[in-house]
């Protein structure tokens, strides 16, 4: 039986098992800092007729508390993949060669490789796009995350609409990034940037942006794709970041050269789309999410911005039609996470640095329970524990002795 799309016509085709294979490169060992592949831990893929997958996962050792988070991770992207109709998991453990090999290569790329971005294994880097400009994509990475570090999380802001720029007058943030306090910058080496930081009621934010860069805020920049691509990799690889339970990426509209760039350059990412009500804005918004799936990058969900203006009487209407979200969540086989009322205090707040995710008002509720169901469902945090990385330094020493 071959799998079909939604309304049961349209044949989808089955990821084949090196398909699967690619999708797990998403899954990251937080404590070794490499994904399950290379780790040697994701052992086998069968796909079947029916889009039933079935893979083998060797942990390290058979009590490995981590091993909650690696299923979750394992199906989440799995289960994100057009075709898959289950996931099924088979647990087996590591011999002692295979967990040497492993342990020697989390140890290898830690002491040898530098590390290809500055961004913590333990970060859930979730990248806001959308299909076009205009439905509010920044006002939704913004006030999410302010929402989000008002629950008592580290969270960085990447303004990766290099264009665009808007992160920091919505953030009411300005002043001019700079070298990192006190660093020792060895030989050959760049010297890292440091975010701008804002202090979010018991969380914290860290800001990146071109905003940051210029003078002038309304400075046009006449760039190509190689030098807006070089510029996100200089944020992704040379900024400071620090200890982040979440890095929010506003993401430039469109499918683009720094889409497709941030998506090698950040394969664990997972993506939230942004659209409106109007079916014309999610027919757009869709090819960001097929853009996602192609690039092997999980679709976490959709939101739906300026859903319907609530009137002071309590009465709503559909400026922008409806029904938009619903399908795009269909379509890119996510869940539709929320609606944000279309509110007059949600671009005043952008416009004077007061996200109104801070305050009251149908849109602020909203936006919190947006950010409730990102933290407790979506893409909820790394819960560290103790496992690989006590392995790790039991057998140092042993490893030492092999020249491993």
């Amino acid at each position: 039986m071959t799998p079909t799309d939604v309304d049961g016509t349209t044949p989808t085709r089955l990821p084949s098992e090196a398909d699967i294979m690619a999708m797990l490169r998403g899954v990251i060992d937080p404590e070794l800092g490499s994904d399950i592949v290379d780790l040697g831990m994701a052992k086998a893929a069968t796909v079947g007729p029916d889009g039933d997958v079935r893979i083998t996962i060797a942990l390290t050792t058979a009590g490995c508390p981590l091993r909650a988070q690696i299923q979750r991770d394992v199906r989440v992207r799995i289960e994100s993949m057009p075709g898959v109709t289950h996931v099924g998991l088979d647990w087996t453990e590591m011999t002692a060669d295979e967990k040497a090999t492993a342990m020697g290569k989390a140890r290898w790329n830690a002491r040898e490789n530098a590390p290809d971005t500055m961004i913590p294994p333990t970060t859930r880097v979730v990248a806001v796009a959308s299909g076009k400009g205009g439905v509010g994509k920044s006002s939704v990475t913004v006030n999410l995350a302010v929402a989000i570090a008002a629950k008592g999380f580290r969270v960085g802001v990447l303004d990766a609409d290099i264009w665009g720029f808007s992160v920091p007058r919505m953030l009411g943030l300005d002043g001019r990034l700079g070298g990192v306090e006190g660093q020792v910058v060895p030989e050959g080496a760049r010297p890292k940037i440091a975010p701008i930081p804002l202090p979010i009621g018991d969380g914290h934010l860290e800001v990146v942006s071109m905003g940051f860069l210029v003078d002038d805020e309304e400075t046009a920049l006449m760039w190509r794709g190689l030098m807006l691509n070089r510029a996100v990799q200089h944020f992704v690889e040379d900024v400071q970041w620090g200890d982040l339970d979440y890095l929010f990426i506003d993401m430039p509209p469109g499918t683009g050269d720094v889409a497709m760039g941030l998506a090698r350059m950040l394969p664990r990412a997972e993506m939230l789309v942004v659209t409106t009500p109007a079916l014309t804005a999610q027919k757009v918004a869709i090819r960001a999410a097929n853009m996602a799936q192609r690039s092997h990058v999980r679709v976490a969900g959709v939101i739906e911005n300026m859903s319907a203006f609530i009137c002071d009487h309590g009465e709503t209407y559909a400026l922008f039609g409806s029904g938009g979200g619903e399908v795009l969540a269909r379509d890119a086989g996510a869940p539709l996470l929320g609606q944000i009322p279309l509110e007059p205090a949600v671009a005043d707040g952008g416009d004077h640095g007061r996200p109104v995710s801070l305050g009251e008002g149908p849109a602020a509720d909203a936006f919190r329970s947006l950010a409730d169901r990102i933290v407790d469902e979506a893409i909820p945090p790394v819960q560290m524990a103790g496992c690989s990385a006590r392995m790790l330094g039991g057998l140092a020493s042993a490893l030492d002795a092999l020249d491993l």
